[in-house]
C-alpha cells in the first residue's frame, strides 16, 4: 500500500512529457546566463581588454544576468510551469538580441572584433533559446 501512495506522489510530481522541451530549455538558459553572468562579474578586468567593453557595463550586466539567471531557474524548476512567467522569459529573451544587436550598431560601447563578435554570439544563442522556450510553450 506504501508503495502504492509513493508511486501515485511520485507519478504527480514528473513533469509531463509536454512539459519537457520548456522545462529542460529554461534550466539550460538558467545555466549559461548564470555562467556568463559569473564570467563579467569574475573576469571583468580580463575581458574589458579582450571585449573592449568597459568593467563598468560588465558589472551591473554580470548582476543583471545572475538575477535573470536564477528567476528563470526558479521557473523552470516549478512542478508546474507557469505559462504567463515563460512567455515573460521569451519575451526578454527577444528582446536582448534586439537591445544587443541595436548597441553593437549604434557603437555605444566600441567593442573590440572579438567583442563585437561576442555580442552576435550572444544574441544568436539567447534567440535560440527563445525559439526553443516558444516551441516549448506551444506544447504546455
Amino acid at each position: 500500500m506504501a508503495s502504492t501512495q509513493y508511486d501515485g506522489v511520485a507519478a504527480s510530481a514528473r513533469p509531463t512529457a509536454s512539459e519537457g522541451l520548456a522545462r529542460r530549455v529554461l534550466k539550460l538558459d538558467a545555466v549559461v546566463t548564470g555562467l556568463n553572468g559569473i564570467a563579467y562579474l569574475a573576469l571583468a578586468p580580463v575581458l574589458d581588454s579582450l571585449l573592449g567593453v568597459t568593467t563598468a557595463v560588465q558589472y551591473p550586466v554580470g548582476a543583471f544576468l545572475l538575477l535573470y539567471a536564477l528567476g528563470v531557474l526558479v521557473i523552470g524548476t516549478r512542478r508546474e510551469i507557469n505559462r504567463a512567467s515563460l512567455s515573460a522569459v521569451i519575451a526578454a529573451n527577444l528582446l536582448w538580441p534586439v537591445l544587443s544587436l541595436a548597441v553593437l550598431i549604434s557603437g555605444a560601447l566600441s567593442p573590440t572584433g572579438v567583442g563585437a563578435v561576442w555580442i552576435v554570439l550572444q544574441s544568436l544563442t539567447v534567440g535560440g533559446f527563445a525559439a526553443l522556450q516558444y516551441v516549448g510553450l506551444k506544447r504546455l
